[in-house]
């Protein structure tokens, strides 16, 4: 009886045993089967929601010609030019235009002063939202971002264009036809845009004097330094620092030609070379229809207008010099200012007042000036 006790007890014992064995076998092999599947289960998952799935061969094989669109495609440099103009575009593809560089946007500058401008402006602070800043050189393209502007860095391989460029000097020229080559690219992209120099002041809107019914058909309109009378006289001498245009085949094979000139106009600025376009007629040869402007509305220091009433804009033409220039705007805002708290009986006796720093930077020796 003992004897069978005692056997029993045994089985027992190598029952417990053997669970015990399989118990804990089966513990380690879940610890580390579990990692395993919880791996398969990840990439399954990034497989599902990839392009191209993780376990193909793709995966494992090295970089090759085969590929090399797709790699293209991934890193295709963004077209900054026409995101910044889509950026500051109105709902008419129209955008306005201004150039800069360090001269123009450090102290006491020109930059500061154009943007004052539209503050004070009747109708025109609202545009400021469809300006885009063309900025040559780093410190420029900075300021403008502090500005909160729309900006774009214009870089040119070779040209330093952060000092001032003094009117007429190899570096004003480069610089000037640096400009006309974006404005046509900017026609390229089907834009029309208004190009200013930050030396004009816009006292009122001018799109409502250049985008009415009598004017909507024109395809370019110039400002001019002196006019003549007649807004359709090939006679008149045109400024570049202020004009409008529409994007057409017309103007896009213009701004061609007229770019095509570059290398065998040495001396002459771009604006000389497309003067003397028009006076051969290249307009009338192209079918554009063009506008001289008035300076009775867009008025600049070479022929001043007495009719503040109807000023659009106002020109430091004429004048070399950004330190002359600065004054003479100052003395611009100032009068516009006066102007403004003046009862409307008394502003038929209204007078500018003399631009008497622009009339003395002629008189200044351009190599012993202090450029600042």
């Amino acid at each position: 009886m003992d004897a069978k006790i005692s056997s029993n007890s045994s089985m027992d014992s190598n029952k417990y045993n053997l669970y015990n064995y399989y118990y804990y076998s089966l513990k380690k092999i879940s610890l580390f089967l579990f990692p395993i599947a919880g791996i398969l289960i990840f990439i399954t998952y990034l497989s599902s929601t990839s392009p191209k799935s993780l376990l193909t061969p793709q995966l494992f094989q090295c970089p090759s010609f085969s590929h090399h669109n797709e790699t293209a495609k991934l890193w295709a440099p963004k077209d900054e030019l026409s995101d910044a103009l889509r950026k500051a575009s109105m709902p008419n593809k129209t955008v306005i235009i201004a150039v800069v560089n360090k001269a123009y946007v450090e102290g006491k500058n020109m930059l500061d002063l154009f943007l004052e401008g539209f503050w004070a402006g009747e109708g025109t602070r609202e545009l400021v939202s469809h300006l885009m800043i063309v900025a040559v050189d780093q410190t420029a393209y900075e300021r403008c971002l502090f500005r909160g502007l729309h900006c774009y860095r214009l870089i040119t391989d070779g040209v330093d264009f952060m000092g001032e460029k003094v009117f007429m000097s190899d570096d004003f020229i480069k610089m000037m036809w640096s400009r006309t080559l974006l404005l046509r690219d900017i026609l390229k992209k089907g834009y029309n845009f208004i190009f200013t120099d930050t030396d004009v002041i816009w006292l009122r809107n001018p799109f409502k004097v250049l985008t009415t019914n009598k004017t909507r058909d024109f395809d370019i309109q110039f400002s001019t330094d002196a006019f003549n009378g007649n807004s359709s006289s090939l006679h008149n001498s045109i400024n570049t620092g202020f004009y409008f245009v529409r994007s057409n085949n017309k103007t896009i094979s213009l701004f061609d030609k007229w770019y095509g000139l570059k290398d065998n106009s040495t001396g002459l600025k771009e604006q000389d070379v497309l003067q003397n376009m028009i006076w051969k007629g290249v307009l009338g040869d192209l079918g554009i229809k063009a506008r001289y402007l008035d300076t009775r509305f867009f008025s600049g220091f070479c022929q001043v207008s007495r009719d503040i009433r109807s000023v659009v804009t106002v020109h430091a033409n004429c004048c070399r010099f950004i330190k002359a220039k600065v004054a003479d705007l100052k003395r611009v805002l100032r009068d516009w200012a006066i102007f403004k708290v003046t009862p409307a009986n008394d502003t038929k006796i209204f007078r500018w007042s003399p631009h008497m720093d622009c009339i003395k930077s002629w008189q200044i020796n351009v190599g012993n000036n202090n450029k600042t």
